[in-house]
């Protein structure tokens, strides 16, 4: 969604809204922009904004709605746009960072590691007994480095009981101290293409101690889209 129907969009909530002062008010605030620095740009008073914001005047037209909402933009712009970004970082598609697949039926731990060709490295006496119901893939440096963390729920898709499955990882280290700082936790984490030898020791202590068990595999990652897929 391009800038320009994000505005579209705040503007028709404001024109349908049974409330308008009431949701201009709240855009307002939303772009943490006082009715101060909205009147001196709008080259209006505060007085009008605040009559505005109270239904003492009547209900804004499209053109008063159309400055309205471009003003809130344009001066967020000038303070550095980090506002404007939150959005258009939401707009960013999901799968530029990670894909999330369920499953048509629950599997066994177990069952998983067999079909992704997995060393389990921490916790095996978790792996008969846990069940899951999908996986996420997961571009490690992508999600480490740029992914909003409004996005991060999004990991989980439908359920948590899940497996998350790290490309792009040297040591292990980033995937489990992003995980120990969530409040969700996935089922179990695989490290993808990663030699046994050199997984970091924090990241063991923090699957050991969060019971998340660490899983790598060297297996292709066609083959366990592939495999995986057909559950």
């Amino acid at each position: 969604m391009t800038l320009e129907k994000i505005k579209m969009e705040i503007a028709g909530e404001i024109s349908l809204s049974e409330d308008p002062g009431a949701t201009m008010r709240k855009w307002r605030e939303i772009f943490e922009i006082t009715q101060v620095e909205l009147a001196r740009y709008l080259g209006i008073t505060v007085s009008t904004i605040s009559d505005y914001e109270g239904n003492r005047r009547k209900s804004p037209g499209t053109h008063v709605i159309k400055r309205f909402v471009n003003s809130l933009f344009e001066i967020d712009k000038g303070k550095g746009g980090n506002i404007t970004q939150k959005f258009t970082e939401k707009e960013k598609p999901l799968n530029e960072y990670f894909e999330v697949h369920e499953f048509a039926r629950s599997i066994s731990l177990k069952d998983f590691v067999d079909i992704i060709d997995g060393k389990v490295l921490t916790n095996p006496d978790i792996i008969e007994t846990k069940k899951i119901y999908g996986y996420t893939l997961i571009d490690s440096i992508k999600v480490i480095l740029d992914m909003p963390f409004s996005y991060f729920q999004n990991l989980y898709g439908n359920v948590n009981e899940r497996v998350f499955i790290f490309t792009g990882i040297s040591t292990g280290r980033s995937p489990f101290v992003v995980v120990r700082v969530s409040s969700a936790k996935p089922s179990a984490i695989v490290l993808h293409n990663i030699n046994p030898n050199k997984v970091d020791r924090l990241a063991v202590k923090i699957s050991e101690r969060e019971r998340i068990p660490m899983i790598v595999t060297k297996k292709s990652l066609e083959d366990i889209k592939e495999a995986l897929n057909r559950i």
